[in-house]
């Protein structure tokens, strides 16, 4: 079976990694899409941070040019604490303001996934994993900040679970690749049950 090309429409280095590493080939493209006036009109009209997540995620497949044929995957993210969504932060002091505010707390990631194939949704998944951020001291926010550098800054959550992150938490409910910005194992069974990969 010869399978029909993939393209992630994503810059997210964290994404590309999950699906070199699952051994799928696969282009990357980064979608120019305006993702902050897309969340601000989603969570106006009032939905919630899921559908704003995959509305973004669709926007992002539909972005990129391709070529008859082409598979392309769109994936976002968006975290919501209580009522608040959060955005990446733009320096250090917006990352040690959104930690403090996540610091004890639980809070979701919506990570939204879908397939589009000639251009048309075929497959679309929103996973939601939980992660309850412990009760950090104010010596190890400041540590953790200056060891992390500008490393937080493209993250959502300002963490990264592969690395000094995990430190952050007590306990993690949800699937790891789902955490890093793409729910994998749904996406894998969706590209075999769409004859994209081998069954």
């Amino acid at each position: 079976m010869e399978s029909p090309p993939i393209v992630l429409a994503s810059r997210s280095d964290a994404r590309r990694t999950l699906v070199e590493s699952a051994g799928l080939s696969a282009r990357f493209m980064a979608a120019d899409v305006d993702e902050h006036a897309i969340r601000t009109a989603m969570h106006a009209a009032g939905h919630d941070a899921s559908a704003a997540a995959l509305e973004l995620a669709r926007a992002k497949a539909r972005a990129v040019e391709v070529a008859s044929g082409t598979v392309v995957i769109g994936a976002d993210q968006i975290l919501s604490c209580g009522e608040e969504w959060f955005d990446k932060p733009d320096d250090r002091d917006t990352a040690r303001a959104q930690l403090l505010r996540l610091r004890g707390r639980a809070h979701v990631l919506h990570t939204a996934v879908c397939l589009l194939r000639d251009g048309h949704e075929v497959w679309h998944h929103v996973a939601c994993p939980v992660l309850h951020m412990r009760t950090f001291s104010e010596s190890f926010l400041e540590w953790y900040l200056a060891a992390e550098g500008e490393a937080i800054l493209s993250c959502v959550g300002c963490y990264r679970l592969e690395g000094r992150g995990i430190q952050l938490f007590s306990r993690i409910e949800g699937e790891q690749s789902a955490i890093m910005g793409l729910p994998l194992l749904p996406l894998l069974a969706a590209l075999r049950g769409q004859d994209i990969i081998l069954p």
